[in-house]
């Protein structure tokens, strides 16, 4: 054998070497993911109270599932307030996001896996005994309303209310719920089901949810770009079983079990 070829089949080989040392590590490393979402959006998430430091809801339920599905383990964990959990994602610090609405801004630091996880309709919570009228997205205009900071409700609307609107942004859903509930504010923007749980646990009565919706929005499991585990093969693995946890009406299901759950922590 020349010498050439004996070059060759060296680099060859050590390639080669250097792939399989390479795979099993970027697998293992892989097998673990992180995923955050936002905290005060029950029953899809909320701080567990039993797991400081953990997020629990019937996204955490789906996750399992999903989990289990794709071969993957998923911590679900509590990164702070949502601005600052999309910051993290942003970074790929986490590695995940467990519930967001797709805008062009979002989308240019995380992927969207499809199929939706759910889908949400976001309300206008009025007082009781406002005779607030709402037909039309314009009919907010003379109105103040508040909503909670780094909050989307879809890119047409968000554009249409950095226009034309006069929205606050709060750092809670429970401030800015106190807000329209003592007057300060006359409408709050905020998904229904969220805001039915909170209202009943701070025992705020006085506010409804008007009968017609803002925006209904696709909720999605998003992959942060700058995540070490973004890999084609593995947003595609986890795609299929949020697909076939779509078509087998798991999300339903776990919304019924979080919101007994829900009831259950917040009671205490």
């Amino acid at each position: 054998m020349s010498r050439k070829k004996r070059v060759i089949g060296t680099l060859i080989a050590g390639l080669m070497l250097a792939a399989g040392l390479a795979s099993p590590l970027h697998a293992q490393e892989c097998r673990r993911l992180s995923a955050s979402g936002n905290a005060e959006y029950p029953p899809y998430l909320w701080r567990d109270s039993a797991q400081p430091g953990r997020l629990t809801g019937a996204i955490g339920y789906l996750l399992e599932d999903l989990a289990e599905l794709a071969g993957v383990e998923i911590s679900l964990i509590d990164s702070g307030p949502w601005g600052r959990t999309q910051e993290e994602v942003a970074a790929g610090r986490v590695d995940m996001i467990a519930g967001a609405f797709l805008t062009q801004a979002r989308s240019e630091w995380m992927d969207y896996l499809h199929p939706a996880l759910a889908h949400t309709r976001t309300a206008i919570w009025t007082r009781k005994d406002s005779g607030f009228e709402f037909s039309q997205w314009h009919d907010l205009i003379p109105q103040a309303g508040v909503t909670v900071i780094y909050n989307s409700f879809g890119q047409e609307f968000d554009l249409f209310a950095r226009e034309h609107l006069n929205i606050e942004q709060v750092g809670s859903l429970e401030q800015g719920m106190m807000m329209v509930s003592q007057g300060r504010a006359d409408y709050l923007i905020y998904e229904d089901l969220p805001g039915k749980a909170y209202a009943e646990m701070l025992g705020i009565d006085n506010l409804s949810p008007l009968p017609r919706g803002v925006t209904h929005q696709p909720l999605y499991l998003t992959f942060s770009k700058a995540s070490a585990c973004n890999s084609e093969a593995l947003k595609a693995r986890l795609s299929a079983a949020i697909e076939q946890l779509a078509q087998a009406g798991k999300m339903a299901q776990h919304l019924e079990r979080a919101a007994a759950e829900w009831q259950r922590q917040s009671a205490h």
